[in-house]
């Protein structure tokens, strides 16, 4: 790869560390600004003035798993934050009180998962908490006093998945999932019961919700794509029926909008088929969105405002940058930067991220992205002047999606030398209903065989080595990765599972008990494991079927205390490798769970990955720091088919 001789290796914690800060959060009034931010290595929330984070101080002390998800109470005084114990799920509601300086666990029971369920600007000293401290499987609603963690229970669930709540906290919409993958919803009555509102059939659950209110509370505002393959905004009034049509688009789902934050009114609206787009409501707001268009470069994004809508915080996005962050005053039209989340990045040789349509064998179009090592492309055409080795990074879900932007993956595997191509396969959602639909027990089917078709169109397109190809994943992702190994064992040279499941028959039989209520959805899109037909079906769909048809080594990392994807799933498929004499490495992190949350942790998988894809792709890799940089992983199996992981376990890394 002499081509890469004057690219610099871009290290990993550049791409993988801890962002310098990240996620600013406008407080009601407008006046402070939260956003988190590391302390020795951990991220935790810090408070500024709105405009000014220079002066910002820590008000959280998190020192194991960092905090990622937090947002303002309507007191302006308090900060929510949410956290659970090594990647358990079971999460806990935490209030930080930022003038007496003190934090109250809201939800202080072990084993139970607390889930945020309504924020109202109108009830400021409250907040509505879904527990499941009763049954497991079901979450009571609970309004929780923010100051002093006193709670009351508003509402007894023993029968439906969720709940829809107005801003003064009555429960106004519930639903159920149906024996046939879709769902019914129901309205609150007058005298308490409940009266049905909407039944959708499986083909309309992934893209039809209720969103919210308007500011009477009579109509809803609704992504429906009910008489229609896309999904639209529409407003529902409650009481007549009546339909109106705000927004929608032939080829993609509505995927965001905004409403005024105190009169609920639509003020834009965003689709998403290979870029987000949004598109204005309000002229004011067209306004301020053609101004901030001309501010900064890169993709723009309302990431936080205030309560009367008057100051914005607004997000620049990049495919081969940070993201950069401005606080926007609306009345002057003065937008003052804020900071960049990731400034180590700017100096670094990124590359651009391409998007594709590539046609499935049957006829679909697949919106896919890739990115090519730098320097390969010597016309700027997106193809390269030979082709190299590849790497398909499938997402996972399977109902989601990939998007444009910055990708830590992307980034750092193009760097080694290889393609990183990413396919939107059949199932996945943000495309209508009947591509959201095609998936429908379709895993290791057609939703696989699209990704064979996307490697075959990029082999045909001269952009990747036939002889040269890995295959990486997590979640589903890693379902795809095995089953690609084991269904396909020619067509990749290796492959990466990153908490994959690899028996859908063990994996529908221990999912958590909080997914319970949407038992129907899994069995109707993936297999009923309560059907012997149905096990047969699963049975066959399942890698650990297949397990000696694998030919080529897997890297297989997972979280010990994942409850999605227990760690079973893993053990074992490795178990059989090891029986068969197939070379496999099993990387295992002791505190994480599904969807590592430790940047330390995802250093180490990084280095495991880039390692064992060097040795069997020819890329190049950033050599091995003793001792991980702290991981906690562990390699129970394989370590020595990586180079230099043996060595770097059992190193102790320097002081400091």
């Amino acid at each position: 790869m002499s081509f890469l001789d004057d690219v610099p290796i871009i290290p990993r914690l550049v791409l993988f560390g801890n962002p310098d800060k990240a996620s600013p959060r406008l407080s009601p009034d407008g006046t402070r600004l939260a956003y988190i931010a590391p302390i020795d290595g951990v991220m935790n929330v810090w408070v500024s003035a709105a405009n000014d984070p220079s002066e910002a101080n820590p008000i959280t002390s998190d020192k194991m798993r960092g905090i990622r998800i937090f947002f303002w109470a309507h007191t302006n005084s308090h900060i929510i934050y949410l956290q659970d114990k090594d990647g358990d799920e079971n999460w806990h509601v935490y209030s930080v009180d930022l003038c007496a300086g003190t934090t109250t666990d809201l939800t202080p029971f072990d084993g139970v998962q607390a889930q945020i369920q309504e924020v109202s600007h109108r009830v400021p000293e409250e907040i509505v908490v879904g527990l499941n401290d009763r049954d497991p499987e079901y979450h009571d609603l609970h309004r929780v006093n923010v100051s002093t963690g006193e709670r009351h229970q508003i509402l007894q669930n023993d029968d439906f998945a969720g709940f829809i709540l107005d801003e003064d906290y009555n429960v106004r919409f519930a639903y159920r999932l149906t024996p046939d993958g879709g769902s019914e919803t129901f309205h609150s009555t007058s005298d308490g019961g409940w009266a049905s509102f909407m039944h959708l059939g499986p083909e309309d659950y992934l893209t039809t919700q209720i969103h919210g209110f308007d500011e009477s509370g009579r109509v809803v505002y609704m992504a429906d794509s009910r008489d229609r393959d896309t999904a639209g905004l529409v407003a529902v009034d409650i009481g007549t029926g009546e339909t109106t049509i705000i927004a929608e688009d032939g080829r993609a789902d509505m995927s965001d909008f905004m409403l005024h934050p105190m009169r609920n009114t639509v003020e834009a609206v965003a689709f998403t088929y290979d870029r987000k787009r949004w598109t204005a409501l309000e002229e004011d707001v067209d306004e301020d969105f053609k101004f901030l268009a001309a501010v900064q470069d890169g993709e723009m994004e309302i990431v936080s405002r205030s309560l009367e809508n008057s100051s914005w915080v607004v997000g620049y996005s990049m495919d081969d940058g940070p993201t950069r962050y401005y606080h926007y005053d609306r009345a002057s039209k003065n937008p003052t930067f804020l900071f960049v989340d990731r400034p180590e990045l700017d100096d670094q040789p990124l590359v651009k991220m391409h998007s594709v349509n590539i046609v499935s064998r049957d006829g679909l179009e697949l919106v896919s992205y890739y990115v090519l090592p730098p320097g390969s492309d010597s016309e700027s055409e997106g193809i390269p002047d030979e082709p190299h080795p590849m790497l398909l990074f499938a997402h996972g879900g399977p109902w989601g999606r990939d998007e444009w932007g910055y990708d830590p993956v992307h980034q750092l595997f193009a760097n080694r030398g290889y393609v990183v191509l990413s396919v939107n396969f059949r199932g996945s959602t943000g495309f209508g209903k009947k591509f959201a639909d095609a998936g429908r027990m379709e895993w290791g089917g057609k939703m696989q065989e699209d990704l064979i078709d996307a490697v075959d169109w990029a082999i045909d397109e001269g952009i990747a080595d036939p002889a040269r190809i890995a295959i990486m994943g997590a979640s589903y992702g890693g379902y795809a990765a095995l089953m690609a190994m084991t269904s396909t064992p020619d067509t990749f040279v290796c492959g990466v599972d990153i908490m994959g499941p690899s028996n859908l028959l063990t994996f529908m039989e221990s999912i958590p008990p909080y997914w319970q209520p949407q038992v129907d959805l899994f069995a109707a899109r993936i297999g009923d494991h309560r059907t012997d037909e149905g096990r047969r079906f699963l049975t066959d769909r399942s890698p650990m079927t297949y397990a000696d048809k694998i030919k080529k080594p897997l890297l297989i990392a997972q979280g010990a205390n994942d409850p999605r994807v227990k760690q079973s799933e893993s053990d074992q498929i490795v178990n059989v490798m090891r029986e068969k004499g197939i070379p496999v490495t099993y990387a295992l992190f002791p505190d994480e769970g599904h969807m590592f949350a430790r940047p330390v942790n995802y250093l180490g998988l990084a280095i495991v990955a880039e390692a064992f894809l060097a040795k069997h792709l020819g890329g190049r890799y950033e050599d091995i720091p003793p001792g991980l940089y702290g991981s906690s992983m562990t390699v129970p199996v394989g370590a020595e088919l990586v180079p230099g992981l043996q060595e770097a376990l059992t190193t102790t890394p320097p002081a400091g």
